[in-house]
């Protein structure tokens, strides 16, 4: 029987994972690999005490501070769990596989998942030139025309990591214009000072368009609802994430997306005893820094569920 059980490999389960360790609470750690969604991130410009990081960079500093407390944690990387049970006397059993593991509380950090634009062709020619990793991917589309879809972070830092490589770069953003943007100041700057970069404003993807490869985009007007038509080699999918929440099912309350909704006190849910933290939950800022800092208050708070149960 664990006192808590983490599940997830990003800056959140870390953070907990760390401090569990250091409160020698009987601690398991599931993850697939440690790094979670910044590990595809060429360049990290805000997470505290480095101006810039890559994101494998930070997933390594990340791995080494978990490995260094494994004498009070069992870590488990490279298995995912498939779901979570409710025992009668309020306990869990954390299912991985064929194996069960009994825990007193559980700290849910699996993050979420990039969101899919579900429109004709985006499936068929995903790995055909439909990408969802700019960093990982630009430099195959050296010298040639790309769309990035999506007005926020990811879509602006998309294209910023498309500069170097891409000869023409359109944007395609829900958003009616400029100022109604989500996306950093700085990172808006870098994007606006570019030639190569025309912006398609209030328009939503509404069809991939190829033959073996993706020849272009095909898009709509969100007010006037006109249809156009863009010639470009590769698309790259950047409108957010999905939670994975389906592991906990329904033994929590979640929000309309399936986000965890929680008590921004102490990251408590619905469900005595199982805590959340990071992008699974329905924190309105998805930031690293932001999720560690509620992952350290979600591991505190089940500590104290222990003590008094």
């Amino acid at each position: 029987m664990y006192e808590t059980i983490i599940i997830g490999g990003g800056p959140a389960a870390v953070a907990a994972g760390v401090y569990a360790a250091r409160k020698k609470v009987k601690t398991a750690l599931f993850a697939n690999q440690i790094g979670g969604q910044s590990v595809v991130s060429d360049g990290i410009e805000n997470w505290i005490g480095e101006p810039l990081i890559s994101g494998p960079a930070l997933a390594i500093k990340l791995k080494k501070h978990l490995e260094a407390q494994k004498e009070n944690i069992d870590l488990f990387i490279g298995k995912n769990v498939d779901h979570v049970e409710k025992n009668d006397d309020g306990t869990f059993n954390v299912i991985v596989g064929d194996e069960v593991y009994s825990t007193k509380t559980v700290i849910v950090c699996s993050g979420g998942r990039h969101r899919r634009m579900e429109v004709p062709g985006e499936a068929e020619f995903e790995g055909k030139g439909v990408a969802f990793c700019a960093t990982c991917d630009a430099p195959f589309f050296r010298g040639k025309d790309v769309a990035v879809v999506g007005g926020g972070n990811s879509g602006l830092e998309a294209v910023v990591d498309l500069l170097a490589y891409a000869n023409k770069i359109y944007l395609v953003a829900r958003k009616a214009n400029k100022e109604e943007l989500r996306g950093d100041p700085v990172t808006q700057e870098k994007v606006f000072a570019s030639d190569k970069v025309e912006v398609i404003f209030g328009s939503d993807a509404v069809e991939v368009l190829g033959d073996k490869m993706v020849t272009g985009l095909r898009y709509k007007n969100i007010l006037t609802e006109e249809v156009g038509e863009i010639s470009v080699q590769g698309i790259f999918v950047e409108i957010g994430s999905v939670p994975n929440s389906e592991i906990i099912g329904n033994i929590v309350q979640k929000d309309a997306w399936n986000n965890i909704i929680v008590d921004t006190r102490t990251q408590a849910t619905s469900c005595p005893g199982i805590f959340a933290a990071g992008d699974v939950t329905d924190t309105p800022y998805r930031q690293n820094n932001i999720a560690v800092g509620d992952a350290i208050k979600a591991l505190l708070s089940a500590y104290d569920h222990v003590k008094k149960n």
